[in-house]
């Protein structure tokens, strides 16, 4: 598992507290449902109402769990496209 530089400052306990949350879920999952969660994560066509219903991770966890699991550029391209779609559209992730 990789050490990101806001987890090891603890400058935000509450976003550490979710990452160690949502660590200690995904190693509960089976490494294919990992892959199924960040390849659903990634579609445009798939909400994070939809993953919790199917896997009971929440929006906060998703978002952990894409950080631990996508290099950092790609990451905040995918937080971008999210944020910028969901300015566009009501009912978007």
């Amino acid at each position: 598992m990789q050490e990101h530089s806001w987890a090891s400052n603890r400058a935000c306990p509450k976003a550490f507290a979710t990452y160690l949350c949502v660590m200690k879920k995904a190693q509960d999952l089976q490494p294919d449902h990992v892959s199924e969660i960040v390849q659903m994560a990634l579609s445009d066509h798939v909400s994070f109402a939809d993953i919790e219903r199917e896997y009971g991770l929440g929006e906060k966890q998703v978002k952990a769990l894409m950080r631990d699991k996508l290099k950092t550029g790609s990451y905040r391209t995918w937080r971008k496209r999210v944020r910028t779609f969901g300015d566009r559209r009501a009912h978007y992730k």
